[in-house]
């Protein structure tokens, strides 16, 4: 059984910075490509940013500049490194991992709140 399991979630202030990591266990093969979507309350969850296996990248352009991924395929973990954190980036942050079949395992999600 596959889990990812998110952690680095918190509060901080507007300008501040937060490292979210996701490790993901089990049966893992045909990785994709893994990254983080963010939600809240009332609207769809959307994307924030990705990283394939061999390393390439995609941002969401609110945060491009900001943010930034990176992954360790050894420990089948990615990082979400976010500076510069704006109100607007509050949200539950959901990790995924995409299979190259396009099955996708998704996190529980871990609360990010930024408010001074």
């Amino acid at each position: 059984q596959v889990q990812l399991v998110e952690s680095g979630g918190g509060l901080v202030q507007p300008g501040g910075s937060l490292r979210l990591s996701c490790a993901a266990s089990g049966s893992i093969f045909s990785i994709n490509d893994m990254g983080w979507y963010r939600q809240v309350p009332g609207k769809e969850r959307g994307t924030v940013a990705g990283i394939t296996v061999s390393g390439s990248t995609n941002y969401a352009d609110s945060v491009k500049g900001r943010f930034t991924i990176s992954r360790d395929n050894g420990k089948n973990t990615v990082y979400l490194q976010m500076n510069s954190l704006k109100p607007e980036d509050a949200a539950v942050y959901y990790c995924y991992m995409r299979l190259r079949s396009g099955y996708v395992y998704w996190g529980q999600g871990t609360q990010v709140t930024v408010s001074s």
